[in-house]
C-alpha cells in the first residue's frame, strides 16, 4: 500500500506539471497511459479520455465507474507559485489541478490499480480519466458514455473531504435580452430598455419555484451579468442579462424553463439543459458503505460529471471543494495518503 500511495502522489506531481486545459489534455493523458503501460494493464483512449476496465470484466455482471477528470481551468491571475511547479510546503502539495481533481483522480486511480486482477468481484471495475469537465465540452464524460461499457453505479472523483456527495443541484445558464427601441438620446425615447431593467431585476430576485427538494431545497435563481450600450449618447435597443439557475431534483431542467419562459418579462434563451440534478438513494448499499467507515453524507452545490450520468453515483474524493480554481491551489498529501486506503475500504464492502 505504501508503494502505491508513493507512487500515486508521484503522477500527481507530474501531472500538475503537464498543463492540460480543457481541450488540450494530450500531455496528461500520455502520463496516464504510461501508468497503465508501466503496469501490464491494457487500457484505451478516446482522444485524450483514458480508460481501463477490470481483468476479468463480465457483460453479465454490473459495472462500478470510478471517474475523474484529468482537464484544469487556466490560472488566475493571483497566482504568486507557478502553477505549473509542483512544490510541496508544509504538506501541502501545490499546483494547478492538484485540488481539482488530481487527488482524486490519482487516488481512484490506484484504487482501481489495487483491485484490477482480482477475480470473482461483485462488480466489472471501469476507470475512466476523463477531460473537458470544467468546460462541459463536447468530449467529456457525457459525449463518449455512448462509447463505454453500460454503467450500472459511479463513484465520481471530486474534492468533498472524503465526505458522501450524495446529490448535486443541475444548472441551466439563460441568456435574457430586454428589447426596447434604439435612439439618439437627446429625443424622446418612451421605450428605453434599461428603465424596464428594474422591473425585471425584481422580478427574478422575487420569483419562487413551487417545488421545494428534501434533498437540494429550493430551486435558486442568481442574475450575474448585465450588458447594455455602447456609447454616452445612444439608447440602446436591448439589454442583455445572464441568468444562473440551480435545479432541484423536483424539476427537469426543461420544465423550470418552460416555465420561466411562460412567465418572465423578457426573452430567454439556454446555452443547455443537459445539466440536469443528479442524487443516489440515501439506503443505497455504496451509501450505507461509506456511512459505515464514518463518512457523513451531504448535498454538493458545485457540479461535476455526476450530471452526465443517469445509474445512481456518488461524488467523494480528498481535498476541498472551496480551494477549487482559487490561486495557488494545493492538496495536503496527507489527504490523498487516507483517500486510498479509504476508497479500498469503501469498494471491498460492496466487491
Amino acid at each position: 500500500m505504501k508503494d502505491l500511495i508513493e507512487q500515486s502522489i508521484a503522477l500527481l506531481k507530474s501531472l500538475i506539471e503537464t498543463p492540460s486545459f480543457s481541450g488540450e489534455e494530450d500531455g496528461t493523458a500520455a502520463l496516464l497511459a504510461q501508468w497503465f503501460k508501466q503496469r501490464q494493464i491494457p487500457f484505451h483512449q478516446i482522444g485524450h479520455t483514458v480508460y481501463a476496465t477490470s481483468a476479468h470484466f463480465d457483460s453479465d455482471k454490473p459495472t462500478l465507474l470510478l471517474n475523474s477528470h484529468h482537464d484544469t481551468v487556466r490560472p488566475n491571475k493571483g497566482y504568486t507559485l507557478d502553477p505549473f511547479t509542483s512544490s510541496t510546503v508544509d504538506g501541502k502539495l501545490y499546483g494547478l489541478g492538484s485540488n481539482d481533481a488530481g487527488g482524486a483522480l490519482v487516488s481512484l486511480l490506484a484504487a482501481f490499480t489495487h483491485f484490477y486482477g482480482q477475480e470473482e468481484l461483485n462488480y466489472n471495475l471501469l476507470f475512466v480519466a476523463s477531460v473537458e469537465e470544467e468546460t462541459a465540452g463536447p468530449n467529456s464524460l457525457r459525449g463518449i458514455l455512448n462509447q463505454l461499457p453500460p454503467i450500472d453505479l459511479a463513484i465520481v472523483g471530486e474534492p468533498t473531504g472524503m465526505q458522501l456527495a450524495v446529490a448535486e443541484k443541475g444548472l441551466i445558464v439563460l441568456d435574457a435580452v430586454i428589447e426596447g427601441t434604439s435612439g439618439h438620446a437627446a429625443h424622446p425615447n418612451s421605450d428605453n430598455p434599461i428603465y424596464k431593467l428594474p422591473e425585471v431585476l425584481t422580478w427574478f430576485e422575487q420569483y419562487r419555484f413551487d417545488k421545494t427538494s428534501e434533498v437540494l431545497g429550493p430551486v435558486k435563481m442568481t442574475v450575474t451579468q448585465l450588458q447594455a450600450g455602447s456609447q454616452h449618447n445612444v439608447v440602446p435597443a436591448s439589454v442583455h442579462l445572464v441568468i444562473d439557475v440551480r435545479v432541484n431534483d423536483a424539476y427537469t431542467n426543461q420544465e423550470i424553463f418552460d416555465l420561466l419562459t411562460q412567465n418572465a418579462p423578457c426573452s430567454l434563451a439556454p446555452r443547455s439543459l443537459h445539466l440536469n440534478s443528479s442524487s443516489i438513494p440515501l439506503s443505497h448499499p455504496l451509501v450505507m458503505a461509506g456511512k459505515a467507515l464514518g463518512r457523513n453524507t451531504y448535498d454538493s452545490p458545485t457540479l461535476s460529471d455526476m450530471a452526465a450520468l443517469t445509474c445512481p453515483a456518488l461524488k467523494m474524493g480528498p481535498g476541498d471543494s472551496t480551494r477549487s480554481h482559487q490561486a495557488d491551489e494545493f492538496i495536503y498529501l496527507q489527504e490523498i495518503q487516507e483517500a486510498i486506503p479509504l476508497y479500498i475500504q469503501l469498494l471491498e464492502q460492496i466487491l
